[in-house]
């Protein structure tokens, strides 16, 4: 019974660890100011074009100049930012893409549980993404075990710690 008390005191300190260092989230600058809104309300690209990894993988993936270069191998635009990037894939050189959505160590995610298997909708976590004309620097919602546990409570879905914790 003791060892019980002395595990759920260890997952609670630890959950305000996480806790208090997320909410401390820097803003990272990235390499191109990439407009999605470019892509998906001028262009009606899905999500998953570009993040193909996201329904059979635990990582959904920042596209780089592999996914771009399909459309990009040339200039379609005038664009300062366009620039850069076929100046990436000429080069053969990935973009150093800052990430700004993290979860710690100690917590599994996967996409793949989330987009295939619940059917959830990528705006849900990360925004309404394609609407926006700049990059993500930080992440659209502070994602704390509290922020997961409650939509998970909403969707019926597991609350057991091992479900996440590894």
């Amino acid at each position: 019974m003791k060892s019980c008390i002395y595990l759920f005191i260890g997952f609670a300190l630890v959950a305000v660890a996480a806790c208090s260092k997320s909410g401390n989230v820097e803003s990272k600058k990235q390499p191109i100011a990439y407009n999605h809104s470019k892509h998906v309300e001028d262009n009606g690209m899905e999500c998953l074009e570009c993040h193909q990894y996201a329904e059979e993988h635990s990582r959904a993936s920042i596209p780089n100049i592999d996914i771009c270069g399909a459309c990009h191998d040339e200039a379609i635009t005038d664009s300062d930012q366009e620039k850069i990037l076929i100046e990436y894939i000429e080069a053969d050189k990935k973009v150093p893409w800052q990430q700004v959505n993290t979860v710690p160590d100690y917590a599994y995610f996967s996409h793949r549980r989330h987009v295939a298997i619940a059917g959830l909708d990528c705006a849900i976590c990360h925004g309404e993404v394609g609407k926006r004309e700049t990059p993500f620097t930080k992440p659209y919602v502070k994602i704390t075990m509290q922020w997961c546990l409650d939509c998970h409570e909403e969707k019926g879905a597991a609350t057991d710690c091992y479900a996440c914790h590894r």
